[in-house]
């Protein structure tokens, strides 16, 4: 049973539209079908979406700090005192 929502979900579309090599959307990481079907889902559906985003987001943070470490770790100078 879903529970009846008192607030519409506002869009998380920022206007950043040009889609990631994954197909998400650069500004709100949405999936086409997602963008596409936004205003035909219920408050719940949107809402799950939103956490997908989050999610999805975080994932590409996380991804681009670790793409960021140096690869050669005996050139770090900080790597003696450990």
């Amino acid at each position: 049973m879903e529970q009846l929502e008192f607030f519409t979900v506002p869009s998380p579309c920022v206007g950043v539209c040009s889609v990631d090599d994954k197909g998400y959307c650069q500004g709100c990481m949405r999936k086409r079908e997602e963008r596409f079907t936004w205003l035909t889902m219920t408050p719940t559906q949107q809402l799950h979406v939103i956490k997908l985003c989050r999610q999805r987001y975080l994932r590409k943070i996380k991804q681009q700090r670790v793409e960021n470490i140096p690869s050669n770790l005996d050139d770090n100078p900080q790597q003696d005192l450990f």
